[in-house]
């Protein structure tokens, strides 16, 4: 049998206002997927989409599909 979890990363509204975009930090991602990894789980899938944002910004954000086996 399988877990399924779905995550929605997107980065932090300060830095979109600040600098006008928010580019998904890579580290921070990587630390984020990193702890669900060592939970168990695995990345099955990954929708990457630009959300607005206060009418005109812009930033990036990640659904991530996980799946993790129980017993």
């Amino acid at each position: 049998m399988n877990e399924a979890l779905v995550v929605n990363y997107n980065e932090s509204a300060l830095s979109t206002l600040f600098l006008g975009s928010a580019k998904v930090n890579t580290e921070r991602l990587t630390e984020f997927l990193n702890n669900f990894l060592r939970q168990g789980f695995s990345i099955k899938a990954v929708q990457r989409e630009q959300r607005r944002m206060l009418l005109f910004f812009k930033r990036e954000a990640f659904i991530i599909f996980l799946e993790k086996k129980i017993n």
